[in-house]
């Protein structure tokens, strides 16, 4: 535990520094006008996490046998009168843009080691986002179709993000980049989904995205770098995990044994380059062709609710995967490939864990819906094929922490990535022998931990509309120490249209 108390002291150091910059941001959320309800836990791209993260209803049922869609607050509710009509018909439409901005208030160093053969690396802003669309269907609303709906999210996604301006290639500033396909319109996941016994049994199947349904929680984009929001980086760290924006040919079933308890399980396709716009630009293309293997997660989810309206999630899970994935240091003969120059071994049974947990401690003002929330967890992956050997994230979610702001929301997250033994002896090795320019994940130096620290505030500023000034730092960055750390400032704004 030597390293956390080494990084907590760094950033009460550099807090320090930039106290002046918080202060005047605090009070400009404090001085902002009262408002009303929504938060970043209802963006799209959560609905799938939300149908996991909700438990069963304590008393009665579902209008129909199809649990009720979300129906997050907007900024035009009733949609002109068209969402209201589809609603009555069981058909449910959103829309929403979020938007990310960081920008480094330190220069990045200079002069680094080999950096002839890398980009220069520069002080510099990014400003990344998306336009997202959702449309879920109750077909027993609909036609009579008793418990089955379906489920299908587009998005558009642009700008870039700044981290790898100062040379992170680990972990986006922006969690809104990439995967999208630079396309108008790119499918993120289109599925079935049939509801029995009351809401204790789904099987779904169709374009599904792994981490839409396992080792995720909607808490996390209260934050905006990509090492916790969307799902925490280690859980993707292999290209054949389809994670929002990418999907995949799968199937899962979700059993809910009682009201707070979830057993889940599914098979979800190892599709090669879901994340290049060669195979998967508009996420459109269906074709089996580039399927090599196959990924098979559990997951068991206890969802308590503890006391005066205190919520938990608490779970633990494991995958197996069959997809080829290369090893991070030895060769087909049991030689570092590194020396001998030979392509690494490929291996078939790679593997993964985790445990998640988040729990609502404290009521603000008596109020069910203000309070603190603490977030915590653990992934392991497998060392001998994995970029992160693992990571542990640690955050604080504080809503309505002042009487007159009960949708503020007040976010402070922590998360630290070790390296995997074989890539850092891979890069030591690739740098004895001078093979500079064949260093892998863009390393200038040796990979060996990270840690990135986000300090946000998310001002509620009209109804659906959420505007968050943020404080990134990057410790580390690209897991090297020849690396200058880096802060960042910028802003996440977030509207749901309708």
């Amino acid at each position: 535990m030597k390293f956390f108390f080494h990084y907590f002291s760094i950033i009460f150091k550099k807090l320090t520094k930039i106290w002046f910059i918080i202060i005047p941001v605090g009070l400009f959320c404090f001085s902002a006008s009262l408002a009303d309800a929504q938060v970043l836990d209802e963006i799209i791209g959560n609905e799938p996490l939300l149908r996991v993260d909700t438990p069963l209803p304590a008393h009665g049922g579902y209008t129909t046998s199809v649990p009720p869609f979300g129906r997050p607050e907007a900024l035009f509710p009733h949609g002109f009168g068209m969402t209201d009509w589809l609603r009555k018909r069981g058909i449910a439409f959103l829309l929403d843009n979020t938007n990310e901005f960081a920008g480094a208030i330190t220069p990045p160093k200079k002069n680094y080691p080999h950096s002839q053969h890398f980009a220069p690396y520069k002080q510099g802003a990014s400003n990344a986002g998306q336009y997202a669309a959702s449309l879920n269907i109750d077909w027993e609303q609909l036609i009579g179709l008793r418990g089955f709906s379906t489920h299908s999210i587009i998005v558009g996604r642009y700008g870039t993000t700044a981290n790898r301006m100062f040379g992170d290639w680990l972990n986006h500033a922006s969690e809104d980049y990439g995967g999208g396909g630079n396309v108008v319109v790119h499918l993120v996941m289109a599925y079935g989904e049939e509801t029995l016994f009351g809401g204790r049994l789904s099987i779904a199947a169709g374009r599904m995205a792994e981490m839409s349904d396992f080792q995720n929680s909607p808490l996390f984009c209260n934050f905006q770098n990509g090492s916790i929001c969307g799902r925490p980086k280690a859980a993707t760290d292999s290209s054949f995990v389809s994670g929002y924006p990418a999907a995949v040919w799968a199937g899962r079933i979700r059993v809910r044994p009682s009201r707070s308890l979830y057993v889940q399980s599914g098979l979800y396709a190892g599709e090669n380059g879901i994340y290049k716009n060669e195979q998967h630009r508009t996420g459109f293309k269906f074709n089996g062709g580039n399927i090599n293997g196959f990924r098979l997660p559990l997951e068991i989810g206890w969802e308590p609710l503890f006391g005066n309206n205190h919520p938990g999630h608490y779970k633990i899970g494991g995958v197996m995967m069959t997809a080829p994935s290369p090893d991070n240091y030895f060769d087909e003969d049991g030689q570092p490939y590194a020396l001998s120059k030979g392509k690494p071994r490929i291996r078939h049974d790679g593997y993964g864990a985790w445990f998640m947990a988040d729990q609502h401690i404290l009521n603000h003002y008596h109020s069910k819906k203000r309070g603190i929330t603490l977030l915590g967890g653990f992934l392991y992956n497998d060392k001998r094929i994995a970029l992160r050997e693992w990571e542990a994230y640690g955050a604080l979610i504080d809503r309505g922490i002042f009487r007159s702001r009960p949708f503020d929301t007040f976010g402070l997250s922590f998360t630290y990535e070790k390296i995997a033994p074989g890539v850092q002896a891979t890069e030591a090795t690739m740098l004895d022998t001078q093979q500079f320019s064949h260093l892998p994940n863009h390393a200038t130096g040796v990979q060996r931990h990270a840690a990135v620290l986000e300090v946000n505030y998310a001002i509620h500023v009209y109804r659906g509309v959420i505007f968050q000034p943020l404080l990134e730092y990057f410790f580390r960055p690209n897991g090297q120490g020849n690396l200058r750390d880096a802060a960042l400032l910028g802003f996440k704004s977030h509207i749901e249209i309708f």
